[in-house]
């Protein structure tokens, strides 16, 4: 019996492949509506309904720095209907870290499909304030009883936030925040002193007036914010951060679907349209495959394992 379903699985593997996606797909985000990852996720997701030929809905389940939509996903069903387009290196890679028990096993409960784009992360200020460098927030921040405190949503917002406490001294008190919105808005006021959030997002703000974004995390500059120093050129050597996005599924999803999903993927990465559109978030496209994908997760896992140990992390 079990040779008899292991040969019904063969052959039909192919032919679910070619009638996939009978359906709408689920694009499952793990944070708010209006964020720098809402906005790419929508983006791609847009792009894969053309392809597809389907709609594929977007659905936001925020909380827990993403890891309230990661389990949803873990849950679902493996049949290619529920898609996380997500910053894996923070999701995936970092999470095991910051937290003491997951919902989800990173390793066993996903399919890597393929990567998509590398971002970075900055530090931003109320565009009002006269504070105009990291060094002189640094000075800001050691004044003030506690040093202060910043705002972020996600595991990267947060590792962002306690590498520079640990190489700058401070104490600074990390405040977590569902909605992306109210961490701009607490930051405007003053409720917090800097917000620590993919520049997918801060650029944005940033053009409009809202935020100052005083240093980027990755190790170079970025092409959309040619005059914003590194976190490195500000004073903090050896300071590297730049996540990457990328898509998953549910562990058990069939290979012919998985490949179906990376063509298309790839497809939309290397188009000029995203080219353009991940420029504009200062994002670079990166196609991959889900090998590729899966051992950069690997490698990612013993980098933030480094940099929760640097930054003195201790997982909630």
């Amino acid at each position: 019996m079990r040779t008899l379903l292991g040969f019904a699985l063969v052959f039909a593997a192919p032919a679910l492949a070619q009638d996939y996606p009978a359906r709408d797909i689920r694009s499952i985000c793990n944070f708010s509506a209006g964020s720098g990852a809402d906005i790419v996720v929508r983006y791609y997701s847009d792009q894969l309904a053309r392809l597809a030929g389907k709609a594929v809905v977007v659905e936001n389940r925020t909380g827990a720095q993403g890891n309230i939509a990661t389990e949803f996903v873990a849950r679902s069903k493996p049949d290619g209907y529920t898609i996380m387009i997500t910053p894996a290196s923070s999701t995936l890679a970092a999470s095991r870290f910051l937290f003491k028990q997951l919902p989800f096993d990173p390793d066993k409960d996903f399919a890597p499909v393929t990567t998509l784009a590398r971002l970075s992360f900055a530090i931003a200020i109320d565009a009002k304030s006269p504070i105009r460098t990291i060094g002189e927030l640094t000075g800001h921040l050691k004044k003030k009883p506690g040093h202060g405190s910043y705002a972020t949503g996600s595991n990267t917002g947060q590792v962002t936030g306690e590498l520079y406490k640990e190489m700058a001294g401070l104490t600074t008190t990390y405040v977590p925040y569902k909605q992306t919105m109210s961490a701009l808005t607490d930051t405007i006021s003053g409720e917090v002193d800097f917000m620590t959030y993919d520049i997918s997002f801060l650029v944005p703000q940033a053009r409009a007036g809202r935020v100052r974004i005083l240093a980027v995390t990755s190790a170079t500059r970025r092409s959309a914010l040619p005059d914003v120093p590194t976190m490195a050129e500000s004073g903090f050597p050896g300071y590297d951060l730049a996540p990457w996005w990328g898509v998953v599924v549910p562990a058990g999803t069939p290979r012919p679907v998985v490949d179906r999903l990376v063509g298309w993927f790839n497809q939309i990465t290397q188009s000029e349209q995203t080219r353009k559109f991940l420029e504009n978030l200062a994002t670079d496209p990166f196609p991959g495959s889900p090998d590729s994908m899966a051992a950069l997760l690997k490698t990612e896992i013993e980098r933030w394992g480094r940099y929760a140990r640097l930054a003195k992390i201790e997982p909630q």
